[in-house]
Parts: structure tokens; sequence; C-alpha cells
């Protein structure tokens, strides 16, 4: 046997685990590697963290019908566990550089408008049943095909405006805008600090993070936010323990006094799926419109993060397509039934995501270190949330800037284009509300396209969506002709 076929026969070796993920995740492929995928799923969880303290005290400050509230320590453990298995999942069936948990305003919905109407379980039924909604959606291709129907420049607008949308979360996570009290008697709704001004120690420690993230932004630092978090994080432990700090907020930076804790899994499983619609005292109409709304907020907030998200990483095709859009929306719509199904309130992507591709996040990888640290939360809760909102805020304001940079793309001298991509920039920061921005930009499209007789050129799908948003935004009024007020 020559040289040769010796070399042929012999076994190719077993390629190494390293090579495996490499090419399942696609990490080389999207130009990234395990150290980005890595720091850019430690920033995604520290920027998100803020959800286990914060959707515990939305959901336990409530009282259903009856009178009855959700355990804190139990929502903690419902909030990390869906958190960690739905961001695990995401990563492995969607590939995206996308984590889930609670969505906030969806959590304030089921605490103070549907639980006041009936029980905790009929409540978080409604939750199931709308994420279940959202998949048969999903199945039906009816969600996808929306996505794929929106112009592309609607598509940059809707990825600007949630940059401005999470610097402006940002500012107001740290204490450094503020609401000014209805009080005040004034027209203008937001201040600088809490007073007018920037007191004390905790808008310092934001101040400084600001600028450490931007200039190691500007020096092309790897890990640039990663390295700004926990800068900030111990200067915000030293200044904790020399000085007299009134309140940092949801999270103070103090050593806990254990780090271990034992997770409750007591509300897992405590919904009563069509319990609702048997509820006393709320009407099946009544029922319809709460879950009409749930559904329509859920849709376009998650397809306004997914764009985003995609379009900041460098994922979108040529179409603007995002890649394994299908599997990517059944996993959200799944988190869905899954934050339901434990009472910790329907689970959706978090645009914090953002701050994970900031830090150069492509792949599902970063993912599985996002969700082994909620994870890990389950038993490390009292050390993984020291990191106050004033340390990881900055972040936040960063990848505002990175995912503002989009809005050039945008042909501002086309008005039929130019005015429905400003409204969609505009009104999600001012009202605070990724889906009421798509409404708007959406809306303005086909009113629009329609003066200028072109209105052929509108998609189908998105004269179905305007309609669906005009109900949305004229919910009130509907209500009260249909008498369920």
């Amino acid at each position: 046997m020559s040289d040769s076929q010796k070399v042929a026969d012999r076994p190719s070796p077993a390629p190494s685990a390293v090579s495996s993920l490499d090419r399942f995740f696609k990490i080389s492929e999207r130009g990234s590697t395990f150290g980005r995928e890595i720091r850019g799923g430690f920033a995604t969880f520290f920027t998100m963290a803020y959800i286990l303290v914060l959707n515990p005290i939305i959901l336990g400050s409530a009282k259903d019908k009856f009178g009855d509230q959700l355990d804190p320590v139990q929502l903690t453990t419902a909030t990390a566990l869906v958190a960690a298995v739905m961001t695990i999942i995401m990563g492995i069936g969607g590939n995206l550089p996308l984590a889930l948990a609670a969505g906030l305003g969806l959590n304030a919905v089921v605490a103070f408008q549907i639980a006041p109407l009936m029980s905790w379980d009929d409540a978080m039924g409604l939750i199931v049943l709308e994420g279940l909604l959202i998949c048969v959606l999903v199945l039906t291709g009816l969600r996808e095909a929306v996505m794929h129907a929106i112009p592309q420049p609607l598509k940059q607008a809707i990825s600007v405006g949630i940059g401005l949308f999470i610097a402006f979360i940002g500012f107001v996570d740290a204490g450094f805008v503020s609401r000014i009290p209805d009080a005040a008697n004034t027209t203008v709704p937001v201040q600088l600090g809490g007073t007018g001004s920037l007191t004390g120690w905790p808008i310092l420690v934001f101040c400084l993070g600001v600028l450490l993230t931007i200039a190691l932004l500007a020096r092309k630092v790897k890990g640039a936010i990663l390295i700004s978090i926990v800068a900030m994080t111990i200067v915000a432990l030293i200044i904790n323990s020399i000085a007299d700090v009134k309140a940092w907020g949801l999270t103070t930076p103090e050593w806990p006094d254990k780090i271990v804790d034992t997770p409750d899994f007591g509300l897992i499983g405590q919904f009563s799926l069509f319990g609702a619609f048997s509820a006393t005292d709320v009407g099946v109409i009544t029922v319809i419109l709460l879950i009409f709304t749930l559904i329509l907020s859920d849709f376009f907030d998650t397809m306004g993060t997914v764009v985003g998200i995609s379009a900041e990483a460098g994922l979108l095709d040529e179409q603007g397509r995002v890649p394994n859009l299908g599997r990517v929306l059944l996993i959200d719509g799944a988190a869905a039934v899954a934050g339901g199904a434990a009472s910790a309130s329907s689970a959706t992507s978090y645009i914090e995501s953002a701050a994970g591709v900031g830090e150069g996040a492509r792949t599902g990888f970063s993912n599985l270190v996002t969700g082994g640290l909620f994870a890990l939360a389950l038993f490390l809760t009292p050390l993984l949330t020291i990191v106050p909102l004033q340390a990881a805020a900055p972040a936040l304001v960063a990848v505002g800037f990175l995912m503002m940079t989009q809005v050039k793309h945008i042909d501002w001298d086309k008005y039929d284009i130019a005015i429905p991509a400003f409204l969609t920039i505009a009104v999600m920061p001012f009202t605070y509300s990724i889906t009421n921005g798509i409404g708007a930009g959406f809306l303005a499209y086909v009113v629009i396209k329609s003066v200028l007789g072109k209105a052929k050129d509108v998609h189908w799908l998105l004269w179905g969506a305007s309609v669906l948003f005009l109900v949305y935004f004229a919910i009130d009024p509907i209500e009260q002709v249909l008498g369920v007020k």
C-alpha cells in the first residue's frame, strides 16, 4: 500500500468541541469570537438584571380581586427561572444575541389592570392564552409575513427609535432625568435630576460611567461596556461604604449578608387558562379586549426589538430580513406562555440585549452566558443584584448612540417615508413604548401613501396592521361604545 493510500485511509481527527460550537453558532462566520460572545453575555445580563428586583416589586405590590398578593421571594425565583430557560432556548434555537425576561409594561398591565378584575390564576391564564395565540400567528406565517412587509427605511427607523428609547431608559433609570410631579403645575414633563439639578453620589457614579464608557468606545477598547459596568460597580461599592447615600434606587451596592439563597418554586404552574372567561363581574368582551391589547403590544414590541438588535448586529440580509426569524418569533411566543405559567407575567425579548451587541455579541452563544447567569441568580440573587442601575445605565446610553447611527440610511428627502420614519423615531421615547412608535409610523405611512395616490404600494398586511393600531389607539372610546367600562 502506498504512503498516499495510508494517509487517505487514516481516520480524520474528531472535530474539537470548540470548533463544533463555532460552526453551530456561526461565531467565526459572523465575524465574532468566543471572547466577544462571553463579554456580550455578561453585559446583557448586567443591564437587565434589574428585572430580578423590579418584577417582584411590580407584581408583588398589587392585589387581585380577592385581595391576594404574590410572594416576592417566589416571584424572584419565577422571574429568574423563566429568563434563564427562555434565553438559553433563544440562543440555541434562534441563534441571536437576544435575551428574554418578564416584559416591563406588560407586567404593569397584569398587576394593575387585569389582576384587580379576577384572581391571580385567572390573570396569568390570560398571559398563557396570549402567548399561545401568538404562537399560532407564528405557525401560520402571519407574524413573519408582517415583518417582511415593512419597508426597509421603516425598519431602520425602528432601530433608531429604539436607540433613543433605550438611551432615555438609561437616563431615567439612573435618575439623570426624572418626571416632574404633577403638583408642580408645569408644562415641562421631565427635568434634570430629581430637583432640576444633579445631586447625590449615585448620579456622580452614572456620569462617570458615561464618560468612561464613551472614552473606551472612542479608543475602541475591547470589552468597553463590560469594563465600565464592573468598574463603576466597584466605585459604587466604595462610595456606599464611606459616604452617606440616602437611596440608590432598586439595588444598593453593598456586599450582601449571604451570597447563596434557596429558590422557592411555589408559583410555578399556578394559572387557570380559561378562568377569566368565567370570572364574575368580568364580561367576555372585556376579556377579549384585554387579550387583544396584550397580543398587539407583545407582537410589535418583539418585532421592533428583533429588528433593532439584528440591525445593530449587522445580521439583516439585503432585504432587511432577520435570520431564523420564524424560530425566533416562535420562541418569543413560547416565552409569553412560560412567563404566564410561572406567574412571572409575559416574558419577551429585551432591548437591553443591545448592550451585549455593543460588546461584540453576534450569535446565540452569548445567550448561554446570559441565561447561565440568570440560572445562577436562582441561588446567588443577593450577590448578582449588587450592581446599581447607575453603574449599568451608561451602557444603555452608549448603545443608544450606536443604534442612532443607522439614521443616515433613511432618505429624508422623500416625505412618504421620512415622515413615518420621524414619527416612529420620535414617538418611541416620548411615549416610552416601542409599540406606540411602530403604530404611529405604520399609520402615517399608510395615510401618506394614500393621499399621494400610491395606496397600491402599501402591502396588504400593513393595511391590516394599521387598522389594528387604530383600534389599539382608540381602545378607550371603543370600550365606552361597547359598554365595557
